[in-house]
């Protein structure tokens, strides 16, 4: 079963269809009460935990009871700290009162100095206070209790000498307790993203049966921590129509490429990547060594030939095609020397490092067909065109990448989605969005999914969109959505090493969409990997390609 991507709308949809089909609502929530529990216990282990549960009213409220029965069947010393809550009838209340377990209600607690001491006893707190449901702003009692849990968790977590203290690194011990969220942090809208300033930030959110397009969304994202999907029992059938889904690392490990025991290099493709200036000689090098790292048969750099010494010098698995500059970029004549070779390769990079300059400008007009200026060139460089010569108005191209400062060109030369071969594949950075559309950044940023959406579908093309939970969108209307949000790929030169995974997968034979949703895939792995040996700061672009080759065993390890 897949994991979908749904809104609050389409969830309540899914959720009554299940309650119709035969998976009672009753069901539904002690499956998701149980998953909490069993995540919280494969997380730090139940057994002898403090734990604080919030319960608030509704279906969030009750996923949290049925929690803490479970969770003190498991040996966990569970206190239950009430905001509001309709007890009669309530089924999960009474089992849950059955297990003996203390109550405090906010209402008999005025000062909150009962829930200040739970906070600071506690190992794990539990917020089910509010679900997939509100989105009103958080105000009176309610904002006080997220407020004094707030204040009193930075308290608790704030660095300070403890009676055996090493001078050098501090504490040799210090608590920090997990806030878990069930479904949602409070205060999270699961539409929007949006979070309410009295929101409370979670460690780990176990949602139920669908990621909500908020946890992928900025600014919610930074609040869901580490997040958990949990199967609840609804039929897979139900949400087969939502179109937009969570890679998982089987849905990736069954699309990797195979690697035949008879293979030769030339089995798994040969990839050619235009790139690099004299400003920018690394971008071609993390391209093309993300490219040799994904296991592609053969890379080529086609470069200009000022910068080839340096980059030659750092790159040894790659062979190289010198092409024309000038000052040290890509100039027009260049052309003509890629065509002559183009159409040896099985997929083309377009892009990382050539910088904006008007030669290169004109350089990939010609190349796209999208006609040829005129105007009067210096003759810097080499293998320049006679003037008499009359330019190409067409060249076949071999399937597509187009990333960075290609992306940054192509907004400039009108309608130049008909130019690119169908389907290419872009994979643009808001900002980079935003040009390509003619719109501010903060239009993308305040809708990337339905940008993405809507771009794909009117470009004709694949649409990689980069940023936490990256976006991959093709014009047929399927959406996967990349499960990273990993600010150590928040660094010059990630997106280079992006391109060059993707145009490894094209270069192997993937199909577009695949091949962006298995690169943007590894690359989002490789750097959950990084940061594992090596912690979110201080990861550099080129460490990235390196755990290529380790995403990728990871994943085939699954099968």
């Amino acid at each position: 079963m897949g994991i979908k991507v749904v809104t609050t709308e389409e969830m309540r949809q899914i959720e009554n269809a299940a309650d119709a089909s035969g998976v009672t609502f009753a069901q539904m929530m002690e499956n998701a009460g149980r998953a909490v529990a069993e995540a919280i216990d494969v997380w730090i282990g139940a057994k002898d935990a403090n734990i604080l549960v919030l319960v608030g009213p509704g279906n969030n409220g009750g996923d949290g009871l049925v929690a803490a029965r479970h969770l003190a069947d498991m040996g966990a010393t569970v206190h239950l700290y009430v905001w509001k809550r309709e007890t009669k009838g309530d089924k999960n209340w009474e089992l849950t009162r059955g297990k003996n377990l203390p109550v405090t209600w906010l209402s008999e607690d005025r000062d909150l100095t009962a829930l200040r001491q739970l906070v600071v006893q506690s190992d794990v707190i539990v917020d089910a206070l509010l679900g997939t449901g509100n989105v009103r702003p958080i105000k009176g009692e309610l904002e006080l209790l997220l407020q004094t849990v707030r204040h009193t968790l930075e308290e608790r977590r704030r660095p300070q000498d403890a009676k055996l203290c090493a001078p050098a690194e501090g504490s040799l011990e210090l608590s920090l307790p997990m806030v878990v969220a069930v479904d949602v942090p409070t205060g999270l809208n699961s539409d929007t993203g949006a979070l309410d300033p009295a929101a409370l930030p979670a460690d780990l959110t176990v949602t139920m049966a669908a990621v909500k397009r908020g946890h992928i969304l900025s600014p919610g994202v930074r609040a869901i921590g580490k997040l958990v999907v949990a199967d609840i029992g609804i039929p897979a059938v139900l949400s087969d129509h939502i179109r937009m889904e969570m890679a998982t690392p089987a849905m990736v490990a069954a699309l990797l490429p195979e690697r035949p025991a008879d293979a030769n290099k030339g089995t798994f493709g040969k990839a050619l990547i235009v790139a690099g200036s004299v400003n920018y000689t690394g971008a071609p090098q993390l391209a093309a060594r993300a490219a040799v790292r994904a296991g592609t048969g053969l890379v080529t750099l086609a470069l200009p030939q000022a910068i080839h010494p340096i980059v030659a010098a750092h790159m040894m698995e790659a062979t190289y095609l010198l092409l024309p500059h000038d000052m040290g970029v890509l100039a027009p004549d260049a052309v003509r020397v890629l065509a002559e070779k183009v159409g040896d390769y099985d997929a083309l990079l377009i892009g990382p490092g050539l910088t904006q300059e008007k030669p290169t400008a004109e350089f990939l007009q010609e190349l796209l067909g999208g006609g040829h200026q005129a105007a009067s060139r210096r003759r810097v460089g080499f293998l320049h065109r006679e003037e008499n010569e009359t330019p190409e108005s067409s060249i076949a191209l071999p399937p597509l990448v187009m990333d960075a400062d290609g992306l940054n060109l192509l907004a400039k030369i009108d309608q130049w989605w008909r130019l690119l071969p169908a389907p290419s594949i872009l994979t643009p950075h808001p900002g980079e969005m935003a040009r390509l559309i003619g719109c501010e950044t903060k239009d993308v940023v305040a809708d990337r999914i339905g940008c993405a959406i809507e771009m794909t579908a009117r470009w004709g093309h694949v649409v990689l969109l980069k940023g936490a939970y990256t976006i991959v969108a093709d014009p047929e209307g399927r959406v996967v959505v990349l499960p990273f949000a990993n600010p150590a790929l928040a660094t010059a030169g990630s997106g280079d090493v992006l391109a060059g995974t993707i145009v490894a997968m094209r270069a192997q034979g993937l199909p577009p969409f695949e091949a962006a949703v298995v690169g943007g895939y590894l690359h989002g792995l490789a750097g959950e990997l990084a940061r594992e040996m090596m912690y979110e700061v201080g990861v550099g672009a080129g460490d990235l390609p390196n755990f290529l080759p380790l995403a990728i065993q990871r994943l085939r390890e699954l099968e």
